[in-house]
């Protein structure tokens, strides 16, 4: 899979679970640590941890299992590391503590719109 296709993965998976304020920083002309950081807010505990778990769901269903997440018990900033793409479950207070956004301000943002577009269901 590649880094593309996990950070869409991502996207999908945790507008699923409505968290909010997503980004995806492209960090590959900045680094080598990691092509992409994939952030997010999550409106509690019990939030953020319900999109951790439906990542870490999502990668096992896709074959890539056995990342390493620090910060699960507490849930106030969970990093998910899956090598190429890094992911970062934030409640609103760390995030705007920590900032990353601005820290990697020479980070382009990837458009997150073409990920999100679901087809639309017509009931009738």
């Amino acid at each position: 899979m590649t880094a593309e296709e996990k950070a869409e993965l991502f996207v999908r998976t945790a507008d699923d679970r409505q968290a909010k304020e997503m980004a995806l920083l492209d960090l590959r002309e900045l680094t080598v640590m990691t092509d992409y950081f994939f952030i997010c807010s999550g409106n509690s505990t019990t939030h953020i941890r319900t999109i951790v778990d439906k990542i870490k769901e999502s990668m096992k269903h896709a074959g890539m299992g056995g990342i390493r997440t620090e910060g699960y018990d507490a849930a106030q900033w969970v990093l998910m590391d899956y090598g190429d793409v890094v992911v970062h479950v934030m409640s609103p207070e760390q995030r705007e503590y920590y900032n990353l956004e601005e820290f990697w301000g020479e980070a382009p943002h990837v458009p997150l719109e073409s990920m999100l577009s679901h087809p639309t269901v017509s009931q009738g």
